[in-house]
């Protein structure tokens, strides 16, 4: 039985190894697609360059990838100009999705496309060495800090974390890990000495987990500010005997920082601030000079609503971290209310009705929740479905060797050694420039790489 997955990231391969490792099905054999020439998804290319512990369940991953019956085939596009998903489905008996939520939430307010105003995720995109950014082309290397000596985040989950933490970094503890060489000179001289993060909720209510939370007070020669009158506003800070455990230990962490006294004279501050809802993005002189707040107040039943009250707060940058949003893949059906495929336990819906050999899992299945290894339960539960349907699939007819399938229909795929020899050129990167292991961070260098060529540019 032969069956794609298309995507490498976590919920991808841990849906191949649902696949191969099962008995009720023998031989089965499992081609994992991805557009880009690297695996791992998001634990590459979203998960901050100095979380090494996170960072190292590629290796959990390459396990999978390296098993006999399983490939990995990156530089694959699906798409109408490429390779349809019908097209792909005449090659293998079943086809899995797993192309997770590829773009980010808008906030939908006046100003937010001024130049210093944008996404979370491209910010992390740059810093990640993501080869799409060189090709977007979006202007000179040092564009997310040049002149800014304030930054305000805007969203309190833990990518909102990780910016503000990347942004308060410095030189020294960067350089270890492997953030492309460009990044880590940009950061190492960056100017921000402010970086605001805000909730539009309050302290009980932030979604970032209490890790993450704790590693910005733990920021060489960075202060991390709250105002007690601030969190006092939230009704479960006075009491948080009844929230969640994590919810609980975030709000004593958040405690403790109000109770400090001010330090003197930090490199760094970053402010957490809750119960503002930003409803304009300021102009100055054509570029973001602040965010304008509505001051918010619970309303008894979960939520906030509005003061009436304005604060502005300023600054030359301004990153939104309000979530995730999947995007239709052209041949596929698509909810736009969700962002999501329809399917019944990952089987693929069209217009209510099962579509044979394709399903989906991960992000695209259920929306951007959860947090990697919910990818587990998921990815199992659409290699069940997949496997009860098995006797029927394999009644299709189907190409006899994917692979040959794969080049015949124009699709030149950077096989698993090739990605070895991008892993061997990132190495030797790192080397010339007395560092372990730096991303190459465009196309070319990680094709050049991939097909035995020189290991790329040095930014």
């Amino acid at each position: 039985m032969q069956i794609a997955v298309v995507g490498s990231g976590p919920s991808g391969v841990y849906t191949a190894q649902s696949l191969v490792q099962q008995d009720r099905v023998p031989d089965v054999r499992v081609d994992v697609l991805d557009r880009l020439p690297c695996p791992y998804g998001l634990v590459r290319y979203g998960v901050a360059p100095d979380h090494e512990k996170i960072k190292s369940l590629q290796n959990n991953l390459r396990t999978v990838l390296e098993h006999e019956r399983v490939r990995f085939f990156g530089g694959v596009e699906i798409g109408p100009r490429t390779l349809p998903p019908a097209r792909l489905l005449d090659m293998y008996h079943a086809v899995v999705y797993c192309v997770g939520a590829a773009t980010d939430r808008h906030l939908g307010i006046p100003g937010e496309d001024l130049p210093g105003s944008c996404s979370a995720t491209e910010f992390v995109s740059w810093y990640s060495a993501h080869p799409d950014v060189a090709v977007n082309g979006a202007g000179p290397p040092d564009r997310f800090v040049r002149g800014v000596e304030s930054a305000v985040v805007i969203g309190v989950g833990n990518v909102a974390v990780d910016v503000a933490r990347m942004l308060a970094r410095g030189a020294a503890e960067l350089t270890p890990t492997d953030i492309p060489q460009e990044a880590l000179g940009v950061l190492a001289q960056s100017p921000v000495r402010e970086v605001h993060m805000v909730g539009r909720r309050g302290p009980s209510q932030a979604r970032f987990t209490t890790k993450e939370l704790r590693e910005l007070g733990s920021l060489p020669d960075t202060e991390v500010v709250v105002d007690p009158a601030e969190l006092a506003l939230d009704p479960a800070y006075a009491d948080p005997s009844g929230l969640p455990a994590a919810n609980r230990r975030n709000v004593e962490v958040m405690r403790g920082w109000a109770a400090a006294p001010p330090e003197q004279a930090p490199a760094r501050r970053i402010r957490l601030r809750f119960f503002l809802r930003p409803v304009a993005v300021l102009d100055a002189q054509g570029r973001v000079g602040g965010v304008r707040f509505e001051r918010t107040l619970p309303d008894g039943r979960g939520g906030v609503t509005g003061s009436g009250t304005y604060e502005d707060i300023a600054g030359q940058l301004v990153l939104r971290s309000v979530g995730y949003r999947g995007v239709p893949l052209d041949g596929l059906p698509f909810d736009e209310g969700t962002g999501t495929v329809p399917h019944a336990a990952g089987r693929v819906l069209r217009d209510g009705t099962v579509s044979p050999g394709e399903y989906v899992a991960g992000w695209i299945k259920r929306g951007p929740t959860g947090v990697i290894g919910t990818n587990r339960p998921c990815a199992k539960e659409t290699a069940l479905s997949l496997l009860d349907d098995a006797p029927a699939l394999l009644d299709r007819a189907v190409a006899s060797d994917p692979a040959a399938a794969l080049r015949a229909a124009g699709v030149d795929p950077v096989e698993w050694p090739g990605w070895q020899a991008i892993e061997r050129a990132e190495a030797e990167l790192g080397r010339s420039l007395g560092r372990g292991s730096v991303k190459i961070p465009d196309w070319p260098g990680l094709l050049s790489a991939a097909r035995g060529g020189l290991s790329g540019r040095a930014g």
